[in-house]
């Protein structure tokens, strides 16, 4: 099992003659995605050969869906046309859109995820999109870092969700979904949690979030009350300093609002292991499954489940 993204998902690629769009869509083929077409305007007619696969190119989303059945869109398009591309995908009724373009105006995402809610999920912008290895990869997370296995991940990092596939790449994934790192994205960690809660092929689950904002918060709150899976999570940012944007947009903190240790607290508050490092995360996910694969119950999770003291871990 996974969620969103299955063997069965017919993916299109918008901008997929572009240098990034024709590189990542042979990385996408070679991971089993079935990739069918390609929409590039003005373009429609010829295709791209990438060797065991020719892929159609169509001049517009609404011909690529129509010829082809495509229910993923993944977007490599430069930031000035992302938000055109995303309501071309969304008035074709594309299921799935995913948004890989870093630098998207804010306005446009408010914009296009205002226009796909209740027709299209959206996940980004400026996200490396998500895969459920060896099934499908829609975007630019590597297929070859990981195996299929039983683990959840949403991430706001690129770059992290690439350390912990690797570092529990043993034990394996059902999804792992990059929500990106922007102020306004289409996907959250609520959305993602809620869908691996509900997922049978998915055990436990791992949450990376970063400074800024109160995401972390609201998830949090979340799983307090709905999750009942074990989770573990990471903070990224508990050196910035204060009032600096680091990496995303959305990563600054000002005052004691969005700072990793409140993001930290908030989470160990639910029940949710905190982990100070990458490695200690994965540890940390280590040992849930093997208390899942032992029936011992989880120490966190919905409401009415035991709890950790405000800042404490369990080990």
């Amino acid at each position: 099992m996974a969620i969103f993204l299955t063997k069965d998902s017919r993916v299109l690629v918008q901008g997929m003659t572009g240098a990034e769009g024709t590189r990542h869509t042979a990385r996408m083929l070679a991971a089993g995605t079935d990739v069918v077409a390609g929409v590039t305007p003005g373009k429609g007619g010829r295709s791209v050969d990438f060797g065991e696969r020719t892929v159609p190119v169509f001049g517009s989303v609404a011909e690529a869906v129509s010829e082809t059945g495509a229910d993923v869109s993944v977007i490599f398009v430069p930031p000035r046309f992302t938000g055109a591309a995303v309501e071309e995908a969304v008035a074709a009724e594309v299921p799935l859109c995913v948004v890989i373009t870093e630098g998207v105006p804010v306005h446009d995402a408010v914009r296009f995820r205002a226009l796909a809610n209740g027709r299209s999920r959206i996940i980004g912008p400026n996200c490396p999109g998500l895969i459920s290895p060896g099934q499908s990869s829609a975007g630019i997370i590597p297929a070859d870092i990981t195996s299929a296995g039983r683990i959840g991940l949403v991430s706001k990092s690129g770059t992290l969700t690439y350390q912990l596939m690797y570092e529990l790449r043993d034990l394996g994934f059902s999804t792992a979904v990059g929500i990106g790192g922007d102020p306004v994205v289409g996907t959250t960690h609520i959305d993602c949690l809620q869908a691996f809660q509900d997922d049978s092929g998915t055990d436990a689950i791992v949450m990376i979030g970063e400074i800024g904002g109160d995401a972390e918060e609201r998830a949090a709150a979340y799983i307090a009350a709905h999750v009942t899976k074990p989770v573990v999570a990471y903070v990224a940012g508990f050196t910035a300093p204060e009032g600096r944007t680091m990496g995303h947009a959305g990563a600054i903190v000002s005052g004691s609002s969005g700072t990793a240790q409140a993001k930290k607290e908030a989470l160990e508050a639910a029940g949710v292991r905190v982990g100070r490092t990458p490695s200690e995360t994965a540890r940390l996910m280590r040992s849930a499954l093997s208390r899942v694969c032992e029936g011992v119950p989880s120490a966190g999770g919905a409401a009415g489940a035991q709890r950790p003291e405000r800042g404490k871990t369990t080990a």
